[in-house]
């Protein structure tokens, strides 16, 4: 069993002519709405990828809840540590995409997701599961499941986006650590590291943290530092339509892979492979590919 917790919103995304300046207005040439969320899209990334997956979350109890919950229930996650909250409202990003580039802005109003994990009772969590955290949601929540993984001897993957300071100290605590460049140059700042070498800085974190580093690099692919040395894995060519739900896809592919016994190398190419494909379709949920197409699919 793999379980996420994390965010669930409801995405609102415009495609416009090119990104804005500030204080600039742009037209927009397309409008939709699709689930999304860090944490439901990379619960719908696993169970997509063939396995068992609990979504921990919150929702308002409200219209918007239903789309933003619509495709994980359509796929069969199992919701029952989703708690339907009448106070707030279902969170919602606002998410601007270039038509050309593909390259996106997001502002994201959390709402219901500040109140995730406010109690342990949520997480069902036993030695050998897997636990997948991102940072949309309060750090003590993170806090939280992270120990409650520890305690339970499960596998903790935290994925430190969208980056705060917090990231530094609560990475500490996680069996693996996920991290985009921008994000792994935030961490390594707050640290106190510095290096010339990816590949020396990858390994110093690792041996700081105690945790398996992995990095990803869009077009580049990704590279994990891990007690068992330096992976990597190249990503295919493609022109993207739109990024958005990506990196999401990258990190419940990623668990997965791990899950099922894959070697790191191996992980990681899945890993890619499912992350490169869901850029050639608008949205986040509904970009994310099934597992028959990312193993038919080639770098």
């Amino acid at each position: 069993m793999i379980t996420i917790a994390g965010s669930i919103n409801l995405d609102l995304v415009a495609r416009v002519d090119h990104l804005p300046a500030p204080g600039e207005t742009v037209s927009g040439v397309g409008y939709a709405e699709a689930p999304g969320g860090k944490g439901a899209n990379q619960a719908l990334a696993a169970r997509r990828a063939g396995h068992e997956v609990r979504m921990a979350g919150c929702t308002g109890d409200d219209a918007n809840a239903d789309a933003a919950l619509s495709l994980l229930d359509g796929a069969s996650v199992d919701l029952s540590a989703v708690r339907r909250l009448a106070e707030e409202p279902t969170g919602v990003a606002l998410i601007l995409v270039d038509a050309e580039t593909g390259e996106n802005q997001i502002a994201v109003v959390p709402g219901a997701n500040a109140r995730v994990l406010e109690g342990t009772d949520d997480l069902i969590l036993s030695a050998g599961n897997a636990l997948l955290l991102q940072m949309e949601i309060p750090d003590t929540a993170v806090a939280r499941a992270l120990e409650a993984a520890r305690a339970a001897g499960a596998v903790s993957y935290l994925n430190i986006a969208p980056f705060r300071p917090a990231a530094a100290e609560l990475a500490r605590h996680a069996d693996v650590v996920i991290a985009n460049e921008t994000e792994f140059a935030a961490l390594t700042g707050e640290i106190g590291l510095a290096d010339d070498s990816i590949d020396a800085q990858m390994t110093r974190l690792a041996a700081e943290l105690k945790a398996a580093i992995v990095l990803t690099l869009g077009a580049d692919g990704a590279f994990a530092a891990t007690a068992d040395g330096m992976a990597r894995a190249a990503s295919p060519a493609i022109e993207p339509v739109d990024t958005v739900g990506a990196g999401d896809t990258f990190c419940g592919y990623l668990a997965a892979a791990r899950a099922e016994g894959k070697d790191w190398p191996e992980a990681l190419d899945l890993a890619c492979r499912a992350g490169a494909l869901a850029c050639l379709t608008e949205g986040a949920q509904p970009s994310i590919p099934d597992r028959a197409r990312v193993d038919a699919f080639k770098a």
